[in-house]
Order: C-alpha cells, then structure tokens, then sequence
C-alpha cells in the first residue's frame, strides 16, 4: 500500500520538477543549480545541514541520522507491504533493486534488516511452508 504525499509535498514537489525541467541537462531528477547531477558528498552535506537545522542531529561529529538511513528504511518498508505473498516479494525486490540503482539484487539485501512486522511475515510463511497450510 503507498502512502500518498501530502499535499504540501506534492505542490513544492510539481514546482520543482517544473523549473527543474527549463534547465534540464541531466536524467536525474534532482540536479544542482549548475544543472547537474550532484555528487553524493554535496547530498550528503545538504543533508547534514538539513537534519542539524530542524534538530534531527546534533553537532558536527555527534551521531544521527544519516542519508543513508533513509535507503534502508525505504527498503524496509516498502518490503514489508508485500506480505505474505512470495511471488510478490520475489517481484518486488527486483523492482527495489532496480529502483535503488543496484546492479545485482545481492546488493539490495544488505539494505534489509529484521523488523517485527518482517519477522511476523517470515514466521508465518516458513509454518504455511512447513505445516503444507494455505493461507
């Protein structure tokens, strides 16, 4: 199931993309001013500088969020919308890994962690399997 944006997001998302595409010289979709892709140690500043100004972290070299968190999250959770569904999560971490740019799926899992809604999954999958129930 996908969240919608909220509508906040969505209108400064819609502007974005239209001034984004008078200066269009690259297929990503976030780009500098310059109108390039950005590097990750440029994200990775803005996200620091982001994460400290709305107190998400503390100071320079104390721990926090990183922009990397947030790759393993969208994983996660996106995962845990499959369900039960095996075929579905089969599918879906193909199109994960696709998505998050991998070049082989075996790079995708190392985005995954256990989560209790995961784990609840996994349980109930390997007892179907095992006890020959249908769900």
């Amino acid at each position: 199931r996908l969240v919608p944006l909220h509508d906040t997001v969505q209108r400064a998302l819609d502007s974005y993309v239209s001034v984004r595409s008078l200066h269009q010289t690259d297929d990503a979709l976030f780009i500098s001013t310059s109108g390039h892709v950005q590097g990750y140690t440029g994200v990775n500043l803005t996200f620091l500088q982001l994460a400290r100004a709305i107190g998400l972290r503390g100071a320079s070299g104390q721990r926090g969020p990183r922009i990397h968190d947030l790759r393993h999250t969208f994983a996660v959770r996106s995962l845990e919308q499959c369900g039960r569904d095996r075929d579905d999560v089969a599918r879906h971490m193909i199109a994960l890994c696709t998505y998050m740019g991998h070049t082989h799926i075996r790079h995708t899992y190392w985005y995954l962690e256990a989560t209790p809604l995961l784990m609840k999954q996994i349980a109930e999958a390997t007892e179907t399997l095992c006890l020959g129930d249908t769900p």
